[in-house]
């Protein structure tokens, strides 16, 4: 009876994540599918389009970062991430906003250094003009 119980305690979270992604606005899937590919081919004109001019970033080591700064270390060179996958995704989303998040190990290079890291991360998403923007960041460690 109790196997039973917990198969179907998964089964209902398995659903309400699927249920979730298929809840998530087609506009706003699109948009964070850019972002993520914008950050690993470190693509300045769609970083510019996807990020709000007045961002916010609290990185993993607790400094505070504007978009000007995210964009200059996405676009540097020697700093390449590798594809990643979004573990403990989590999703809300109202009318003109959005939490976006999870945990990545994240693999890549830094001024020509290999580096991997896990982070926990939200990324806030805001409707503006009819356009999805990130307009903050908070990364930490997990």
């Amino acid at each position: 009876m109790l196997n039973a119980r917990v198969a179907l305690l998964i089964a209902a979270i398995l659903l309400g994540s699927l249920a979730n992604a298929a809840d998530l606005p087609a506009d706003l899937a699109k948009a964070v599918k850019d972002y993520d590919e914008a950050q690993i081919h470190g693509d300045r004109a769609a970083l510019q389009r996807l990020v709000a001019d007045d961002y916010t970033l609290v990185n993993s080591s607790g400094r505070i970062q504007n978009k000007a700064a995210l964009i200059a270390d996405y676009t540097a060179p020697g700093y390449k991430i590798e594809p990643f996958q979004i573990m403990e995704a989590v999703e809300k989303v109202w009318s003109d906003g959005a939490v976006m998040g999870g945990v990545v190990d994240l693999r890549g290079t830094d001024g020509g250094k290999p580096f991997a890291v896990k982070l926990r991360f939200a990324d806030i998403w805001a409707k503006r003009n009819g356009k999805w923007q990130v307009i903050y960041t908070h990364v930490s460690r997990p």
